[in-house]
């Protein structure tokens, strides 16, 4: 299997370091520039969330009377806003409903991660897309 070019895992913000993709992301309207930001890529994760710093920056309106609850790892519980955004993760677009964190990076979960093929090479460090 030949891989496109492969991004090394982020070991400014990660100890271990971790998989942080540069993800596009603006408004669902499509009328909002569109913002580069880092997000994490977790399998573990359910759902994608995007920072809140993000959806501040590009004046998305947040849906109102609607949150999730969230559970953490350890079990704690939260509630997270949403959003309506457009991201373009990969040369692919992703529309839809995502939630919010109050955090530096976002989260790219299965809700977008189950549509691409993607490596993850641990002893390498690094990560890619896989060919179709």
């Amino acid at each position: 299997m030949r891989l496109t070019q492969m991004t090394p895992y982020n070991s400014e913000l990660f100890d271990p370091p971790a998989p942080l993709a540069a993800v596009e992301v603006r408004g669902s309207d499509r009328e909002s520039a569109l913002i580069t930001i880092s997000m994490l890529i977790d399998s573990g994760a359910d759902v994608t969330l995007v920072p809140k710093s993000c959806v501040d920056n590009l004046g998305i309106t947040v849906v109102a009377d609607q949150t999730y609850e969230l559970m953490g790892f350890d079990g704690s519980r939260s509630f997270a806003p949403v959003v309506w955004v457009e991201m373009i993760f990969l040369k692919r677009i992703f529309r839809g409903r995502f939630l919010i964190i109050d955090q530096e990076w976002g989260i790219l979960g299965r809700d977008v991660l189950n549509h691409l093929p993607i490596v993850l090479d641990g002893p390498k460090l690094s990560w890619g897309e896989a060919p179709r």
